[in-house]
């Protein structure tokens, strides 16, 4: 018989601690890492050299008989990068543009000096003017005027934003980019078109694609969002005609909305638009990343409701039915007494306190789980104390941390625009998103195109205008 008893055990081995890095091996480390990262630019340099040849030429003397075949050049060695924007050679090239390509610091040193000496001579300031702009900014402006350079500009635009957070070198580009888009996507250059079921298939598809709000469930779903008591409508650049930058979509009906599903429900019944009393906005998409900053929706909203007016005189009510992205975000800040205060900094006291009895009360409800507020089962079996609780927290969220930087950027995006706060919804949106985000609230905002510019004025100043219904809650 063989023999089963395993052989005795090796004697165990102690592992030897490693020993510690040396002063000298730290060093040659960080030196190796140096290096590699110079060979890295180096070599980057040498791939981008004819781009940056084109980007001189396009600003010299040269370039400014030949812009447009120059510009064509340089807008065909961008496009491969532009195709992956987190392509590493735009790290290096948004270097490049950062230091090489902006003002001589003597130059607006010696024009500041003599403008100062002289504030009362126009040659002075308009030398100062001419020094101190950055030199990229003509050669952006010479890259828009050539076929196809307004779209590549948006687009670097959306590499150069994913890029900032932690490039902060790189803002000076981000500044002047800003400042040129915002000038040649001037509303007063825009075409709003409506989109229907007979626009181009293309326009369609990017309809489904860029929703952001409430998802488009394919082309059943789309296509009862553009029946007669539905609207949708896009702003459009002549240089990018087919591209749409930003759409609203709209519901034509009896009543304000105080649920999402019934507007976006692709079983439903149309209804004669003509009968409609409300135009409710129910989602607005961005399509253009690159374009983030610039002032498009506000304009949009505003055009949309004076089209819709004299398409509809009968229509009488102008709102919306909005998310409110940020809410749960904000309570959990305030899951915890020690949060509490940074959660509520710079509200009046009154407020403050019942915003803390509020949110103890809720909590009490939600055995401490407010993340378990996302879940409609939670939800439906809150006691009405604790539904009470969450309502006014999101008033209070709504109405005294909105007008702060960092509040709900919806509620700011409305209220900013001129929009009066108007009603709070309770299981209103009971998706996914909408639950995880906003426990399922909602909110309406009433647009009344006589006194937007006044609203407008009173949020700039903190104040957001409500009505006596919201009033009541806090």
């Amino acid at each position: 018989m063989p023999d089963d008893t395993p052989p005795p055990a090796a004697p165990a081995v102690k592992p030897r601690a490693p020993k510690p890095a040396t002063k000298a091996a730290v060093t040659k480390t960080a030196a190796g890492k140096t290096t590699a990262s110079r060979q890295a630019r180096t070599e980057a340099d040498r791939a981008l050299r004819p781009l940056l040849q084109d980007c001189r030429r396009l600003l010299s003397e040269d370039g400014e008989a030949n812009g447009p075949a120059i510009a064509r050049d340089l807008i065909a060695r961008l496009e491969p990068l532009l195709e992956t924007p987190r392509h590493p050679l735009l790290d290096r090239f948004f270097e490049h543009l950062a230091r090489d390509f902006s003002p001589d610091p003597k130059k607006v040193l010696a024009a500041a000096v003599a403008y100062a000496n002289a504030p009362q001579q126009a040659d002075a300031l308009l030398q100062l003017s001419r020094v101190s702009e950055p030199p990229r900014q003509e050669l952006l402006r010479r890259i828009n005027r050539a076929p196809g350079g307004c779209a590549a500009l948006v687009r670097l635009r959306r590499a150069l934003l994913e890029r900032l957070p932690r490039q902060r070198g790189l803002a000076v580009v981000e500044h002047d980019l800003l400042h040129l888009l915002s000038s040649w996507f001037n509303p007063g250059f825009l075409q709003l078109r409506r989109v229907d079921w007979n626009s181009p298939a293309q326009l369609l598809e990017q309809i489904i694609h860029h929703e952001a709000v409430h998802e488009i469930d394919g082309w059943d779903d789309l296509r009862r969002r553009l029946q007669p008591d539905r609207r949708c409508f896009a702003f459009f650049h002549p240089q990018l005609p087919d591209e749409p930058l930003i759409f609203v979509e709209v519901a034509l009906v009896d009543a304000m909305a105080d649920a999402i599903a019934p507007l976006i429900d692709k079983k439903s019944t149309p209804r004669p638009a003509e009968a409609a009393k409300v135009a409710v906005f129910y989602s607005i998409s961005n399509c253009q990343p690159g374009l983030r900053g610039v002032s498009l929706g506000n304009f949009l909203i505003k055009r949309v409701a004076g089209e819709l007016k004299r398409e509809f005189p009968q229509l009488s009510t102008f709102c919306t039915l909005s998310p409110i992205p940020g809410l749960m975000h904000w309570l959990h800040n305030a899951r915890d007494p020690a949060q509490v205060g940074r959660a509520l900094v710079g509200l009046p006291q009154p407020v403050t306190e019942r915003a803390v009895h509020a949110l103890a009360t809720l909590r009490e409800a939600a055995g401490d789980d407010l993340a378990g507020l996302g879940q409609l089962a939670t939800l439906q079996a809150l006691p009405a104390p604790a539904q009470q609780a969450l309502k006014r927290l999101a008033t209070i969220y709504l109405t005294h941390v909105t007008p702060q930087p960092l509040g709900d950027p919806v509620a700011r995006f409305h209220l900013d625009n001129g929009a009066r706060l108007e009603r709070l919804n309770a299981l209103a949106n009971l998706a996914p998103k909408g639950l995880k985000q906003s426990a399922g609230l909602m909110v309406n905002y009433l647009y009344d195109l006589q006194h937007i510019e006044r609203r407008h004025q009173r949020f700039v100043r903190g104040e957001v205008v409500q009505a006596r219904a919201i009033q009541s809650l806090i």
